[in-house]
């Protein structure tokens, strides 16, 4: 027979260690979908990342996350504006996309940005990977090469694929 403590040592195990991690998990699933599963991006269908991890992005066509010296972890998704801004003409050089163009797909991202996070919450930021993808779905013809060298089987590594200077 067990004795007392030893009872409540295992209904306090299974409560905590098994019981409450499936609870917040079926609250997260039904509650926040999109972010308890990752906030994966996708492009026609294709998984291409993670809206809550940066990406190593290296062709030219793309905006850059920080450089890992500038970001402890490496794994920051988002860049400050002025940073985006800056990226501006390197992008329009290699893709040929007007730099106003890209100017406003900045200014966007930003302001929704804002709106998500309750306007007064949180610095402005754009996140390099929902800014890159916007890029893709908005200009295929100049993105194609990065469309077709998706893997639907693969995440992340593709996206550094592009040859684009």
């Amino acid at each position: 027979m067990l004795s007392p403590a030893i009872k409540v040592v295992v209904i306090m195990l299974v409560v905590t260690g098994i019981v409450y991690p499936l609870v917040l998990v079926a609250i997260g699933q039904i509650g926040f979908p999109y972010q308890s599963n990752g906030s994966l991006i996708t492009i026609n269908g294709k998984l291409i990342g993670s809206k809550l991890i940066a990406q190593d992005f290296k062709s030219n066509m793309f905006f850059h996350p920080r450089p890992s010296s500038d970001s402890a972890s490496t794994l920051d998704p988002d860049i400050t504006p002025y940073s985006a801004l800056l990226q501006i003409s390197n992008v329009s050089r290699a893709t040929g996309i007007n730099q106003n163009a890209l100017q406003t797909l900045i200014e966007l991202n930003i302001e929704r940005n804002r709106i998500s996070n309750m306007v007064a919450f949180a610095p402005d930021y754009v996140n390099v990977l929902q800014i890159n993808s916007e890029l893709v779905s908005q200009y295929p013809d100049i993105y194609n090469t990065f469309l077709k060298s998706i893997n639907p089987h693969e995440t992340t590594a593709n996206i550094s694929g592009v040859d684009g200077g």
